[in-house]
């Protein structure tokens, strides 16, 4: 078995060569992830904080029900309802972009689990907290805005730094698409060269610095938002 490497300096026949449509699909793949969790962050928190709120049981239920239905239906099943079966019913989505559609599948299934998260992290704050905000006169917005959640975003860093990953990771299902990102560019580069050892071997590279970076960035945003000496014990303690 004889490697080559040089072979991603060939032209693909379209006027560049192999490396420079590998750093495409780099790109594609950056996009569908970074667009993906900007969306699952913004409804994930909306949809984490509604499960929380004392007195509003029909938000809560509604709150659950778009966790249990985004988190319960595999990935690439949604990616499939949304790529063929929502232009169908709703037309004008036939205009929407692919990469739109992904986006919001990919996004909506991350956000179900971000949702948990936050949820989560907010019944792990000590109750003292949320009543210190009501002797203070918050309101129940100006308590989630000023305080529990300042604070729960510290206390979820640690799993959002591992579903931030796996976002990335499962970004590759936009192949199943026709979207150009790296899976796609691995199995069509296989098939033209047969060079399928390089090709996925870089493109696993590719995959990897791209985890460590996302886990180095979550690294540094944790470190520098820590509260020294706060301490989440049962729910009940803490300063």
């Amino acid at each position: 078995m004889t490697w080559d490497w040089q072979f991603f300096l060939q032209d693909d026949g379209s006027g560049r060569t192999y490396l420079e449509w590998m750093l495409d699909a780099w790109r594609w793949t950056l996009a569908v992830a970074g667009s993906s969790w900007l969306v699952a962050m913004g409804v994930g928190a909306v949809v984490g904080t509604l499960r929380t709120l004392p007195g509003r049981p029909v938000v809560t239920a509604l709150a659950n029900a778009w966790v249990e239905l985004f988190r319960n239906i595999p990935l690439l099943v949604q990616i499939f309802l949304w790529y063929f079966v929502v232009p169908k019913i709703f037309p004008a989505f036939q205009q929407v972009p692919g990469f739109v559609l992904v986006v919001f599948a990919l996004g909506f299934f991350t956000s179900a689990r971000i949702a948990e998260q936050f949820r989560a992290g907010i019944q792990a704050l000590p109750k003292g907290q949320r009543y210190a905000a009501m002797a203070m006169g918050f309101t129940t917005a100006q308590s989630y805005r000023y305080v529990i959640l300042p604070m729960a975003f510290r206390i979820i860093l640690p799993p959002l730094t591992s579903e931030s990953m796996n976002l990335l990771k499962n970004s590759s299902v936009a192949f199943a698409v026709s979207i150009a990102e790296l899976t796609m560019y691995a199995m069509q580069v296989q098939e033209e060269t047969s060079r399928g050892i390089e090709v996925y071997l870089a493109v696993t590279g590719l995959y990897a610095l791209s985890a460590f970076a996302v886990n180095r960035v979550f690294a540094l945003i944790e470190k520098k938002m820590r509260v020294p000496g706060f301490i989440v014990s049962g729910g009940t303690g803490g300063h």
